[in-house]
């Protein structure tokens, strides 16, 4: 203190100062800049233990009076208060530090660009103007193309094309600055063709061959590899009414679908079902092609994902005994052109029913002298696939996202089918990393893109990456956007979605005008109502029956099927000839998706309509109450499905309340909430059935005896067909399906002592 003294005196009469302080505000990677570094700044020709001791002249010793001893005593105390005081101003408080860090002064030495100010929030206005903005200026057409080079070469997942295009997706990623871009890698089983070529023959009783279809170019994966004969019935699309509205059984025997309607791994089951082979073919009314020859390719198995690893993930380092999914058929099944079709029904007689809309050519039944042999010789190939990712990370709760995604490879060309796709993820990875590293836009949450491969085999690659993390991916994921076939047409826009998303889509129907009539896609009330459900085909659907992740899967279409889907023909050029305004139709879909991301990204509350599920349950509790006649000879009622579907309706209101209560600004509280949200459809998974049986356990949208649809069914056979009802079966489904319920109505009020529990 007293060389601080000595200091403020030297100064005072106009010595040099013997140090200064200088702040060093080096702004932090992670863009903050309330760091302070403080140093001591001396002179470069004098060390500092020489400056911190400077060569001051000590005063004389004084011998007088005391006037002199007083006026000395002043003097030290003067030049220590302004010592003191010269610390003071020269060593900042750090609160005063951390303040003068966020202003500017003029003597810093780091240029005034180093320090970039925040930008300001962005609102739903400017993002949505900002998005449309930058959509104008992007062409998509040209992506498509280049994706589909060399487009008679297949892309089939595993193969060299599929890796090409998954490190130019990579690269791309790389190149947009995400914050992170990685990959997945499986190891999985496909089955494809064998070496021994496929047939399909026509013989008379004594096995003399007729005619023959020998190595079909399509094929259908997971068939059972054998060879069958027998007589040949037209089944229609194959559907369950279909076989049932046949007047012959068709035990023992092959039929002849109609690809369409429902997914093939259906048809397969339904057949199987009845002890019946199948071969699928293309009619020329539902799928009007020109070429009587296209093949075409599809898979039988009944379900997502590899279907020998099933309910767990094909990763390199898993070692799980050998074991095999419960929907692959144990029948054989092929495709066959329409040609070939035709071929057939010159042996066949009996015109198709009218109602049934086919092509004039469709005949009932095999004539009884003539026999069909089918000989499947497909194989199982293990191969490595690549998930790709990039991710643009929250600013307020990274740990918490939406997926985006989209499938890379096809059997055939796929422009339609996965290209499209492809280019509207490319895009919008990087319209939005420019969003948010030019435009100032800070999503509180993150978004990931990914790129999936094994497609065509039935969401293998999705599939795979849910089972790899199915712990922990139900905690942090709250939606997928499904991008596949977003733009097969323009006439219609057709939607499936978990019901949580219902809100947020007519929003954004609302906002988003057709591109060829100028008006809002929404002009149908009744929409929701029009709701497809999610098929096995779909990749959003193992996101939501499997994980319990909210799905939805958008596309642009005509009123009729794409009829170039999965067979060789689905090329650029036959794409762009069918829908002329590729370009603006893929930016209609680019602006859909982009909405959702925005919504769900920047919003406090997610935009997840969980109040929706209270229709829906009144719509079963309806469908329920046709048979409580049924119901009530059993010894049985409904009264608590009744409570555990009004204690949901309580918790939801409990919820809005406390929304509308809570402080906008306590984002510890806001999470809480919104982690009750993200949980609902996870919470309707069953948890009495395990996911390696019933991989698809959601009561609502899933597949297996737990489902409420299964419920319905086996109380309509108690009507129908009394000796195939099962009492214990039934008994265990309501009571399942009512504890489900009330377990999501426990989960979505809170902690328990928020329960309202009416039992």
């Amino acid at each position: 203190m007293m060389d601080q003294a000595r200091s403020a005196l030297s100064n005072l009469f106009g010595g040099e100062p013997l140090s200064y302080t200088r702040f060093s505000l080096a702004r932090q990677v992670d863009g903050d800049s309330s760091h302070v570094e403080m140093k001591l700044a001396v002179d470069e020709e004098e060390n500092t233990d020489n400056n911190m001791r400077p060569n001051v002249r000590k005063p004389k010793r004084f011998n007088g009076n005391i006037c002199a001893i007083i006026a000395v005593i002043l003097f030290f105390f003067i030049g220590f208060m302004i010592g003191y005081l010269g610390y003071c101003k020269g060593v900042e408080p750090k609160a005063e530090c951390e303040r003068l860090a966020g202003t500017e002064s003029p003597e810093m030495d780091e240029p005034e660009e180093d320090f970039p100010r925040t930008p300001s929030r962005l609102y739903w206005a400017d993002l949505k103007t900002k998005l449309s903005e930058k959509l104008d200026t992007t062409e998509f057409t040209s992506t498509i193309k280049l994706l589909n080079e060399n487009s008679y070469v297949p892309r089939e997942a595993g193969s060299q094309k599929d890796e090409n295009v998954a490190f130019y997706v990579e690269n791309q990623f790389s190149e947009f600055k995400l914050s992170k871009v990685w990959r997945d890698e499986h190891f999985i089983k496909i089955q494809v063709k064998g070496s021994a070529p496929n047939s399909v023959t026509v013989t008379d009783l004594n096995g003399t061959l007729v005619f023959t279809m020998d190595n079909p170019e399509g094929y259908m994966a997971y068939s059972k590899a054998t060879t069958v004969t027998g007589k040949l019935i037209h089944a229609n699309f194959g559907t369950k009414k279909d076989f049932e509205d046949l007047n012959s059984s068709v035990n023992g025997s092959l039929v002849i679908v109609r690809a369409g309607k429902i997914t093939f791994a259906e048809k397969v089951a339904n057949a199987e079902s009845l002890n019946a082979i199948v071969l699928i073919y293309m009619d020329q009314t539902k799928f009007p092609i020109v070429e009587a020859d296209v093949p075409f390719f599809g898979h039988a198995h009944l379900g997502t994902g590899d279907p020998y690893t099933p309910g767990f993930p094909s990763f390199n380092h898993t070692q799980f005994p050998p074991s095999q999914s419960s929907g692959l058929p144990n029948i054989p099944v092929q495709t066959i052109s329409r040609a070939f079709a035709e071929k057939l029904f010159e042996y066949m007689e009996g015109d198709c029913p009218s109602d049934w809309n086919t092509d004039s050519s469709c005949k009932l039944r095999f004539l009884q002298n003539k026999n069909v042999k089918l000989t499947v010789n497909n194989v199982v190939k293990e191969t490595r696939i690549l998930n790709i990712f990039g991710v643009i990370k929250g600013f307020v709760e990274p740990d918490r996202y939406i997926i985006v995604g989209a499938q890379r490879d096809a059997w055939g060309p796929g422009a339609a089918k996965s290209s499209v796709g492809t280019t509207l993820l490319l895009k919008l990875a990087q319209i939005f990393s420019d969003l948010v590293l030019k435009d100032g836009f800070k999503p509180s949450r993150s978004i990931v893109f990914a790129s999936w491969s094994a497609g065509d085999f039935g969401a293998v690659g999705a599939t795979e990456w849910l089972e790899g993390y199915l712990s922990s991916l139900h905690l942090k994921a709250f939606t997928y956007i499904n991008l596949d076939k977003a733009v097969l047409g323009t006439k219609n826009f057709k939607v499936s979605a978990s019901p949580l998303l219902y809100t947020l889509i007519e929003k954004t129907m609302q906002d988003v005008k057709h591109p060829l009539t100028g008006l809002p896609l929404y002009q149908d009330s009744n929409w929701v109502n029009k709701v497809e459900k999610l098929s096995f085909d779909n990749a959003a659907f193992p996101f939501l029956a499997y994980s319990g992740i909210p799905a939805v899967s958008f596309c642009f279409s005509e009123n009729t099927d794409y009829p170039y889907l999965g067979t060789t023909k689905d090329t650029y050029k036959i794409l762009i000839e069918r829908v002329p305004h590729l370009d603006k139709m893929a930016r209609a879909a680019a602006e859909v998706a982009g909405q959702f991301m925005i919504k769900l990204t920047h919003d406090v509350e997610l935009n997840l309509d969980y109040e929706m599920y209270n229709n829906k349950m009144l719509s079963i509790v309806r469908d329920l109450n046709q048979f409580r006649a049924d119901i009530k000879e059993m010894g049985l009622n409904l009264q608590w499905l009744y409570s555990a579907r009004g204690d949901f309706f309580r918790a939801t209101s409990r919820l809005t309340a406390d929304f509308k209560n809570a402080e906008k600004t306590d984002r510890f509280v806001l999470r809480e909430i919104n982690d009750r949200i993200m949980k609902v459809e996870y919470n309707f998974l069953s948890p009495y059935v395990s996911p390696q049986d019933y991989p698809f356990r959601h009561i609502f949208w899933g597949h297996g005896p737990h489902t409420l649809s299964a419920l319905i069914e086996n109380l309509k056979l108690r009507q129908q067909n009394n000796g195939a009802f099962n009492e214990t079966l039934l008994r265990n489904q309501l009571a399942l399906a009512t504890w489900t319920i009330q377990g999501a109505a426990n989960a979505l009020s809170g902690d328990i002592w928020d329960i309202d529990n009416e039992f």
